[in-house]
Order: C-alpha cells, then structure tokens, then sequence
C-alpha cells in the first residue's frame, strides 16, 4: 500500500490495471510482456508513477498514474493519449 494524502493506494492492483488496460490497447494478451514502473517525484514525495509495457518489436505503451489528479493516463505506441480515467481505489 502507498499512503499519500488521505487515500491509500494498493500498488499492486494499479499495476495489474494498468498492464491489462495497456495490452488492451495495444492488443497484446496479459502476462506475455514486461513492464517497467518509476516513481515520479515532485518536490521530494511521491506524487504517482510511470509504466512502460514493452511488447514485440521494441513497441512500448506507455501510462502515468497521477496521485494528486487521481488520474490514469494511457498512451499508445505512437504517443497519442488513447484512454484517461480515474485511479481505482
């Protein structure tokens, strides 16, 4: 769990939304490609993450967990904001 502001979030069900959003629009099938995560910080905390699923061919899809927002935002292959919506909690 990482306890930030007054909501908790429990990190490893963002992670596997996140990896089942992304395949989603890169059309990839769950659990057959990794993917990597950063924390973003700002101002010395923890203000949400970036994740990078790397699929075939050097495809990489992209996300941003925003803490403060409370927001997800997806990107695809070519870099177009393809889904935003709220974090799950």
């Amino acid at each position: 769990m990482i306890a930030l502001l007054p909501v908790s979030f429990d990190l490893m069900a963002l992670r596997k939304s996140v990896q089942e959003t992304l395949c989603e629009i890169g059309m990839l099938e769950v659990d057959q490609f990794p993917m990597t995560e950063r924390k973003v910080v700002r101002g010395g905390k923890t203000c949400g993450f970036y994740f990078c699923l790397h699929g075939p061919r050097s495809v990489k899809l992209t996300a941003i967990a925003d803490f403060e927002q409370k927001s997800l935002i997806c990107y695809g292959s070519d870099g177009a904001r393809s889904v935003e919506a709220e974090l799950p909690l």
